[in-house]
């Protein structure tokens, strides 16, 4: 009761209606976060990190994701067919990207998660990263269809490099996680989350292929809420339901267990809306406008835990305290585009939540606590998935990649 009559208090300042679906925040949105990966990337030329993007802004200056890199690397050509950049500056930023990537320490050609945004060394002891080396190599080959040339045969070095077979159990035929050099392989993707793009571009390496029994091997725990019986991922974060789908175009496929995977992230989007709806009371900022329970900051540091439920195996994985990850709402749009559109209308509404590059991370009235960062990967969920919005670009670039048809092929995705 005390919570529910704070966040009253709190909300009395901030509007409820319910938005008109317009497209003024949209397109500010749309440019703001692409502004993010151009700005943010090392563009010093000659620097041993060119082209590397910053985990996020304004914090931690030093540091670069890999897998923000991915997302930059698309962003490269999202930026050129909206004529925000030249094709020249375009194709120059990948390329010396590319060049980068290629210099780069690797253990059997996967990426570490964070280095030096100026050294490309590893930093803080970062782990080796399965996903988010599959991230960088998404937006490469994005990079790769589009320019062609150099770009595509450079791309081509750094896939060829990538050994998929080493990083599998081979007594479950789960991929590991993660790699500490100092220790071994840690973590299996057992259970059904955000990495699809990692069986398909395992199956479409040109060197180390992986066969179709990886994929068919993780767990598909299938529930249901209020309506809508999906696969879902354990702690019922939204973004596992959008990062593979960011390229890989999955409308109108299904596998050979039946699973069409567009309509699954449809079906996990509406179950999130429903149950944020279904904890208004709990917390009254969750309406119509306001929803999305992701990995994101919060008031006391970044949490992979929030969530919503179908989570774990007795719905008490996911945790709730009235955080809301903007980019949860923004990276369904494909899935739930009234929902999404009306979110971002209203949140361009709350002062404080957006600025130079658009909606910042998360927010919580609860404890009047809007997050100070832009965070790489969920701007560029954010960015791909709206572009793939307005007119499907990254997803008609991506699936006329010819290995990656095989590679779908090879699972029997159809």
């Amino acid at each position: 009761m005390k919570k529910a009559f704070w966040c009253l208090l709190v909300l009395a300042f901030i509007p409820m209606m319910i938005f008109p679906l317009s497209t003024d925040h949209f397109e500010e949105e749309f440019r703001k976060s692409f502004d993010f990966f151009w700005e943010q990337a090392n563009s010093i030329p000659g620097s041993v990190g060119y082209g590397l993007v910053r985990d996020r802004y304004p914090g931690s200056a030093e540091c670069a994701s890999i897998a923000s890199t991915g997302f930059g690397l698309s962003a490269i050509v999202i930026g050129v067919e909206k004529e925000w950049i030249t094709y020249e500056q375009g194709a120059e930023r990948a390329e010396k990207t590319l060049d980068t990537l290629l210099k780069m320490e690797t253990v059997r050609g996967f990426f570490y998660h964070f280095v030096d945004i100026s050294t490309a060394q590893r930093i803080n002891k970062s782990e080796i990263s399965t996903i988010d080396t599959a991230i960088l190599l998404c937006g490469a080959l994005t990079c790769a269809k589009y320019f062609g040339g150099e770009i595509l045969s450079k791309t081509m070095m750094l896939f060829s490099e990538i050994n998929w077979k080493v990083f599998v159990d081979k007594s479950t035929n789960y991929f590991y996680m993660s790699l500490m050099p100092e220790s071994g392989f840690s973590g299996r993707w057992d259970f059904y989350a955000e990495q699809l793009m990692m069986y398909v571009l395992g199956a479409a390496s040109p060197t180390y292929p992986i066969g179709k029994e990886v994929y068919y091997a993780f767990k598909r725990n299938r529930s249901s809420y209020k309506g809508s019986t999906f696969i879902h991922s354990w702690f019922g974060s939204l973004f596992t339901h959008q990062y593979s789908h960011a390229w890989i175009d999955f409308r109108n496929k299904k596998d050979a267990m039946g699973v069409n995977w567009h309509q699954n992230s449809v079906d996990a989007s509406l179950a999130n809306y429903r149950y944020c709806l279904d904890l208004k009371d709990r917390y009254p900022h969750f309406s119509e406008s306001c929803w999305g329970l992701s990995a994101c900051d919060s008031i006391s540091g970044y949490n992979g835990l929030y969530g919503s439920q179908p989570s774990g195996y007795d719905n008490k994985a996911n945790v709730v305290d009235g955080t809301i990850a903007v980019s949860a709402s923004l990276g369904s749009i494909v899935f739930t585009p009234e929902e999404s559109l009306r979110a971002l209308d209203y949140y361009y509404s709350i002062d404080g939540l957006w600025g130079r590059y658009g909606l910042k991370n998360a927010f919580n009235p609860c404890q009047n606590w809007i997050a100070k960062d832009y965070i790489g990967i969920d701007k560029g969920i954010t960015l791909l998935m709206f572009s793939n919005y307005e007119n499907g670009l990254i997803w008609s670039l991506f699936s006329d990649i010819d290995c990656i048809k095989e590679g779908l092929k090879k699972l029997e995705i159809n």
